[in-house]
């Protein structure tokens, strides 16, 4: 497939509430299942697009919600996933994946280097120098800041089953991951666990060694079952669930 059509490109980021007043800082990389016209949905029928492989159901909702109870800023990512990966290094080979859980993505198979080259400075480049602009401001005023990174995952991955309610994933940052873990398990009956259903690693996630380690700030990435924030209601239960834990 070759480069895209100009047209149908919206911006690579949606920023919420820059001058929130949180040391705070969200990011939802995998907010949006939205894919240009231009690139026929990737070859894939409209029922895989929906599914998690395209983006963090319910991940966008609880970051909004979010940022409106800490006052926090917050950065959404605007383009599916399978296009590029907001999250992964350009040089992963999850960056632009030929084949996500077990469905192939024929639109990204066989790739040119210049069709991978736009999705990186249409995507990917302008997302992320709108959170490291954000970041460089804040740390050149002098402002406290701790990055948490909003995620979903599915309740079953290739037949194994995971029976957490939400992961607190961290690798630097143990003693605010830890907190966060405290919180939770102590003021809800949900089973939070640490580093599940992933691992924090400079190979294949971007955000926290990035944004967050490289700075020397706290960052921690919150994964959530996605079943459980499948609606309204229940983004804004786990937003006030996750701003009762990040406040303590």
């Amino acid at each position: 497939m070759g480069t895209a059509d100009q047209s149908g490109w919206p911006d690579p980021v949606e920023i919420l509430n820059i001058d929130g007043t949180s040391e705070i800082v969200l990011i939802c990389e995998h907010a949006s299942n939205f894919i240009p016209e231009a690139f026929d949905d990737l070859g894939l029928p409209a029922e895989e697009l929906v599914r998690h492989i395209a983006w963090d159901i319910g991940a966008e909702g609880v970051s909004r919600a979010l940022s409106q109870l800490l006052d926090a800023p917050c950065f959404l990512g605007k383009y599916s996933r399978l296009l590029i990966d907001l999250n992964r290094p350009t040089d992963s080979p999850t960056s632009i994946p030929e084949l996500s859980e077990a469905t192939a993505i024929p639109g990204n198979i066989g790739l040119a280097v210049e069709a991978r080259q736009e999705r990186i400075d249409r995507i990917f480049t302008p997302f992320q120098q709108a959170v490291s602009a954000h970041l460089d401001a804040r740390q050149k005023r002098g402002l406290p800041t701790k990055i948490v990174a909003i995620h979903s995952f599915t309740p079953v991955f290739l037949g194994e089953e995971r029976p957490w309610h939400a992961g607190i994933l961290f690798n630097k940052s143990f003693r605010f991951g830890r907190q966060i873990i405290d919180h939770l398990s102590r003021s809800t009956a949900l089973k939070i666990g640490a580093n599940v259903p992933y691992v924090i690693e400079r190979a294949s996630d971007y955000a926290i060694p990035v944004h967050g380690e490289d700075r020397r700030l706290d960052a921690v990435l919150i994964e959530i079952r996605h079943d459980l924030i499948g609606s309204a209601d229940r983004q804004a239960r786990w937003a006030n669930y996750l701003a009762d834990s990040l406040r303590a």
